[in-house]
């Protein structure tokens, strides 16, 4: 098996997962406090069922935070020109999440030093055994393959 490079990488070209991260109350909370998100929905099951939902839910910026970790694992934070995201369904406390990137275009624009190398990504969360939570898109500067220059 060879080691995944974005830099070899093709139209239709799968980013490793990230693994499953299985969202818990304690993650919830952790989130809460670090993003400063507090909406009980994500934290409180009697508001949440208040609300209409089985249970508290994470939140959204969640399921973006370990998108935004699929794409920094693979190319520099630097190098990641554009990341938007569209939320599709909420992810259930219990409920297990799988990140996914594909390469969709690889093209060359005019950047900071001449000419660059762009990818284009597909970029989604998945609740296993459920529906698509998020689906996005990124752009990354990619690095010079070898023997071109930088």
């Amino acid at each position: 098996m060879t080691e995944f490079s974005l830099s070899t990488a093709e139209v239709g070209t799968q980013l490793p997962e990230l693994p499953e991260q299985q969202i818990t109350r304690t993650l919830l909370a952790l989130f809460a406090g670090a993003s400063g998100d507090h909406n009980p929905i994500h934290i409180d099951s009697d508001a949440a069922r208040a609300a209409g939902l089985d249970d508290v839910i994470a939140h959204g910026m969640l399921s973006m935070a370990l998108l935004g970790r699929l794409l920094t694992e693979w190319v520099p934070v630097g190098d990641l020109l554009s990341f938007r995201v569209r939320f599709s369904a909420p992810a259930p406390v219990h409920g297990r999440l799988r990140c996914t990137g594909v390469v969709k275009a690889v093209e060359e624009a005019a950047g900071r030093h001449g000419v660059e190398r762009r990818a284009r990504l597909g970029v989604a969360v998945r609740i296993v055994d459920g529906p698509l939570a998020v689906r996005g898109d990124a752009l990354v500067r990619l690095p010079a393959r070898h023997g071109e220059p930088a």
